[in-house]
């Protein structure tokens, strides 16, 4: 493998498991704090009475698709729907960029380096083979070569 493919499958690898790290914490959350989460619902993406029931049963859902993501299974789907999650949340964010200096406003910026980060991974996926079960039919995950 040329050092070109084996730095840009590097960095596609770490971009992954760094977008999961943060997806994960943020599905925890909703089996760990279920009020807070419908409370962020309700005031980031005006769905309101959602439950205890509800955010587990959402969690689990995410959970699956970013555990797909990180193993790069059917990338074109665990790949897409983790950019769609992550745009919506960004830009459900809108009241907060006008008010950058509000409160913690500000921690709301790093959403966007991670959006360009998700579209990025989402427009590589084919290239994105290092320690990925999705690298087409009966093919095996790529070993990391440093």
């Amino acid at each position: 493998m040329k050092a070109e493919d084996r730095c840009l499958r590097i960095s596609l690898l770490f971009t992954r498991i760094t977008i999961f790290a943060v997806m994960l914490v943020w599905t925890v959350d909703k089996f760990m704090r279920p009020d807070h989460a419908a409370s962020v619902y309700e005031n980031f993406y005006f769905i309101g009475g959602l439950g205890s029931i509800v955010m587990y049963v959402i969690g689990a859902i995410e959970l699956i698709v970013i555990i797909g993501f990180l193993l790069g299974f059917m990338k074109r789907f665990t790949y897409g729907i983790v950019l769609v999650m992550h745009a919506i949340s960004t830009l459900s964010s809108f009241k907060q960029y006008f008010a950058p200096f509000d409160g913690a406003n500000i921690l709301f910026y790093a959403a966007w380096p991670m959006l360009a980060a998700c579209v990025l991974l989402y427009i590589l996926r084919d290239e994105d083979r290092m320690l990925a079960l999705g690298n087409g039919p009966g093919s095996k995950p790529e070993k990391m070569e440093i």
